[in-house]
């Protein structure tokens, strides 16, 4: 395993190893990383060549007043658990390399896609998940590209960012890892103080509860939505930034579940905000 730091230095590997008919498939990370980025890694490894890992703590996609600067970093662990799941390349530039003095192009996704969930509590933050992802695959060229579901409009937007722009990758989208408890797996968990932690079981209890609601024939979402929400006001150290259920693809909100439906939330726990959700194809 290789670790590149330079984005020159990374599209002069890549280009040299596309000569000798090797297929690239891409992890992009910020780091800090758990199961759930090891399970993205296995499954590039599976359909790839060469496996290459970013490791980015992307500065435009954060906020005021977010954690940019508290969020966790470990290059050195990192570095280890890619080297133990087979990964060939680590792609871990600095913030001047990716957007040096002067630096003035950014990329926008509208419409629906971008409009409600962390699109609305986080303005802006698509607008630089999108900038940055469209860098790094000009960068690494890969064919695959892969993506946790916890990030679900994440990758709904990525997805209609390479189509709209005619890049030549496939955006792979991987079920969400979790604790043996249900907590969806993410960096942020390191926040969580031992009783906040326990009080974060909520996120995913209360989707299960909906989807068995849903599997059971239940089709109003505004009464699934009141019932998620219920259920996470009775713990005292969560506050809700949103329960949404839309559209799958398109974010389209949903008065009456059908079709493939993102059921998503994002909560508050003491300090920590976390997100999770669970996508079902409904008839």
């Amino acid at each position: 395993m290789i670790i590149i730091n330079k984005p020159n230095e990374m599209s002069e590997k890549i280009k040299s190893l596309k000569l000798q008919g090797k297929s690239i498939g891409f992890v992009p990370t910020m780091g800090y990383l758990h199961n759930g980025h090891m399970s993205l890694i296995e499954k590039a490894r599976g359909e790839n060549d060469i496996v290459a890992v970013s490791i980015f703590v992307n500065p435009t996609q954060f906020g005021a007043g977010e954690d940019l600067d508290s969020y966790p970093r470990n290059i050195e662990r990192d570095e280890a658990l890619c080297k133990e799941k087979g990964a060939d390349i680590i792609f871990a530039p600095q913030s001047v390399d990716m957007y040096p003095k002067g630096y003035s192009t950014y990329v926008d996704v509208e419409g629906s896609i971008t409009r409600g969930l962390c699109g609305a509590s986080r303005p802006g933050h698509f607008r630089g998940v999108a900038t940055v992802l469209a860098k790094l695959f000009n960068i690494v060229q890969p064919q695959r590209a892969y993506f946790g579901q916890k990030d679900a409009q994440q990758v709904a937007v990525v997805r209609r960012m390479a189509e709209d722009l005619n890049m030549d990758v496939e955006i792979v989208s991987c079920p969400i890892v979790r604790e043996e408890d249900g907590l969806a797996m993410s960096s942020r968990n390191t926040y969580l103080s031992p009783g906040e932690r326990m009080d974060a079981l909520v996120l995913s209890r209360s989707l299960f509860e909906a989807k068995e609601m849903i599997m059971s024939g239940k089709r109003d979402a505004s009464n699934i939505k009141s019932h998620i929400k219920s259920g996470i006001s009775g713990v005292k150290s969560a506050d809700i930034d949103y329960v949404e259920i839309v559209d799958a693809d398109s974010m389209e909100d949903l008065e009456v579940i059908r079709g493939r439906v993102l059921v998503a939330l994002a909560v508050r726990v003491g300090k920590t905000r976390l997100i999770d959700n669970i996508i079902l194809e409904v008839e």
